[in-house]
């Protein structure tokens, strides 16, 4: 049998037509990454990207290597607790610092102030005390004078 070569070049034709529709519909729909075997580091991948995300803002290399970032991290959190407990510390020696400043506008001493506050049965702590002698100076007058009685009662009962 023969066949033309018009009747083959047509042939051929759609067969290479058929052929490319084939190839444009059945496209693979995993990701290319699966084929290049990335897909087992997800877990790592994204611990490797919190950490970094965490390191942001850090000098040198630790922003950027991981097992550079890693250990600046573990030590930021060293840092973070030991200051923590440094904030509490200063933050009560401000209060003290001001509420001796506030009381020795009367005459009196911290040190001698804060069992007269104790005796006189007041409960306010050191914060609330500080901030009325640093913003109400009146209210913290009204305190220190309830103080100052009660110890002065006190004082009497004890030479009678």
């Amino acid at each position: 049998h023969r066949v033309s070569q018009q009747t083959l070049s047509i042939m051929s034709i759609q067969m290479l037509f058929s052929h490319h529709i084939k190839r444009t519909l059945s496209v693979p729909t995993t990701s290319y990454t699966s084929f290049i075997g990335l897909q087992s580091r997800n877990f790592a991948s994204k611990k490797h990207k919190a950490v970094l995300r965490q390191t942001k803002g850090f000098r040198g290399r630790a922003k950027n290597c991981y097992t550079i970032a890693i250990r600046r991290l573990q030590k930021s959190w060293q840092y973070a607790y030991r200051d923590r407990k440094n904030k509490k510390r200063e933050m009560r020696k401000l209060w003290i610092q001001r509420l001796n400043a506030g009381v020795r506008q009367y005459g009196v001493s911290y040190s001698r102030f804060v069992p007269m506050v104790q005796k006189a049965n007041i409960r306010l702590n050191r914060k609330v005390l500080a901030n009325m002698a640093a913003n109400e100076p009146f209210s913290f007058k009204a305190v220190f004078d309830v103080a100052k009685n009660y110890s002065a009662e006190k004082k009497t009962e004890i030479e009678k």
